[in-house]
């Protein structure tokens, strides 16, 4: 670990290109089904093309991630959602792309996905020391932030300008860079358990006893999980939030998913700062929760002539759900064996998205039968529950104090 700035340094630069090139992408998906559909049923197909591969494949991906070399398999994955995109563009420059082959593509692209993201998850412990865990998830934050805030400005000036099969190609280019990054690190593998015969369900099964066999781990892995149910369908209604309720435009549309990256970059920055690795990291995970459910809450309560508050709110709870996630993800990393990480993220993925999909599937329905408005009330207040709730859930306040006791000592820069 002597090293391991600059391997992150070299890790990262690829996946930024990767990570921004994707973001382009999507958003410029997003923009042209809108444009050409304006239809919430579609936007709701699109995610969850995006999602069914995660919660499909979630259970057995973290099994072949924990087996397989992990630099080789983020190769591989980030090569096949390549291919995936360069098939795309190929169909929209023949001017014949049709919803389905959209969906299908889009489904093919999250596949690769769901073996690169647990693989690079699972890396981590591996490459930097524990006492700068939470540094590290802070500039990665920072690093999917700019791409949240660059991906919706450049989709939608990409789609007036440039046929979509031309902006399929950037995510070509941008895994071929990420690729060739990964050629020149060394990511090392855990330790395997000598003279076991391989047998997923038996690793699938190890992968779950990791994640619910703490008490505290398993109780705060309930509440993050009722946390996605509500988010994720409440982001599939941003957009539809920004033109229908507030009368905006696709520009209008793509300033509300750059402020949501602004706040996600400020909070990533945050979340690096040295003194995070000092405070109770449960403590961070209620109070964002909270400030979640009151962002989404206050966003339920406002006029249609208050789009530039709608913008603020947005904002901060950018800020609030990247210190969440950034926090969240370390504690798996320091509270799960590193030979076990790659299952434990897959499978979390897989569970926590899996009660997401009614909601989707409902998301036309929320729009016009109860209203945008209700369905961010409804979302702040059971999220506001689950943050008040989990300070009085004594195994989740004792996470807290084990890991607090546990310390982090400081390591050299």
């Amino acid at each position: 670990m002597n090293n391991w700035k600059r391997t992150f340094t070299i890790i990262w630069s690829g996946q930024f290109f990767s990570m921004l090139s994707s973001a382009i992408v999507g958003f410029a998906v997003v923009f042209w089904l809108s444009m050409e559909t304006g239809s919430p049923k579609v936007l709701a197909y699109s995610m969850l093309a995006v999602l069914m591969p995660f919660i499909v494949l979630g259970l057995f991906t973290g099994v072949f991630v924990d087996r397989w070399d992990r630099r080789r398999t983020m190769i591989i994955a980030d090569s096949f959602v390549a291919l995936c995109s360069a098939v795309l563009a190929i169909l929209f420059f023949m001017g014949r792309i049709e919803m389905w082959e959209i969906y299908l593509l889009l489904a093919l692209r999250s596949a690769g996905s769901a073996f690169h993201t647990p693989a690079m998850q699972a890396s981590v412990p591996l490459l930097a020391p524990e006492s700068e865990l939470m540094r590290v998830a802070g500039i990665n934050q920072m690093i999917q932030s700019v791409s949240n805030i660059a991906g919706p400005a450049l989709g939608a000036v990409f789609v007036a300008f440039f046929d979509m099969g031309y902006i399929m190609l950037f995510d070509v280019v941008g895994a071929a860079i990420a690729c060739t990054s990964l050629m020149f690190v060394t990511i090392p593998n855990p330790e395997k358990k000598e003279n076991v015969a391989p047998h997923i369900w038996r690793e699938i099964k190890e992968g779950i006893g990791h994640m619910f066999g703490e008490k505290g781990l398993s109780y705060l892995l309930a509440c993050v999980i009722i946390v996605t149910f509500f988010m994720v369908p409440i982001g599939a209604l941003f957009p539809l939030m920004t033109i229908n309720y507030f009368g905006g435009s696709e520009f209008q549309m793509g300033l509300v998913e750059v402020c949501w990256g602004s706040g996600m970059l400020i909070g990533g920055a945050i979340v690096s700062l040295r003194f995070m690795k000092t405070v109770n990291k449960i403590y961070i995970i209620n109070i964002t929760t909270i400030l979640m459910g009151l962002a989404f809450w206050a966003c339920g309560l406002l006029p249609a002539s208050a789009f530039i508050v709608f913008v603020v709110i947005t904002t901060i709870g950018g800020v609030v759900s990247s210190i969440y996630w950034g926090t969240f993800v370390v504690i798996l990393q320091t509270r799960i064996d590193p030979a076990a990480l790659g299952r434990v993220f897959s499978i979390y993925d897989s569970i926590s998205l899996l009660p997401t999909i009614p909601g989707l599937l409902a998301t036309g329905f929320i729009a016009e039968k109860i209203g945008l408005l209700n369905a961010f009330i409804v979302a702040g207040i059971a999220t506001l529950i689950v943050g008040i709730l989990a300070f009085f859930a004594k195994p989740i306040m004792q996470l807290g104090k084990v890991m607090k006791k546990k310390g982090e000592p400081d390591t050299e820069e």
